[in-house]
């Protein structure tokens, strides 16, 4: 079954490239879904896929692109709706 997570990393996620290094690890496991800044300094995420696939994205994610530092992740699960083609950054 496919599931969604929806996620919000804190930490230094902003300015260090963090949304291009989570769109090219979602690429590569072949994840749909986006991801974007928010004005609290935070990144906002949505990943859909199968679960196993989601939570190899998230492990990535806690290690970061050497340039970011994840403090925290606020998680939440559901059922994949089927509404991301691919995996964007939003602007």
């Amino acid at each position: 079954m496919r599931k969604q997570a929806h996620f919000i990393v804190s930490g230094r996620v902003q300015g260090v490239g963090f949304r291009f290094f989570v769109r090219e690890c979602a690429q590569e496991l072949k994840l749909n879904g986006a991801v974007r800044n928010l004005p609290d300094g935070t990144v906002e995420a949505w990943a859909e896929g199968e679960e196993n696939t989601i939570n190899s994205l998230l492990e990535l994610i806690r290690q970061g692109n050497g340039y970011s530092r994840v403090t925290d992740m606020d998680l939440e699960w559901s059922d994949a709706a089927g509404e991301w083609r691919d995996f964007r950054v939003v602007r």
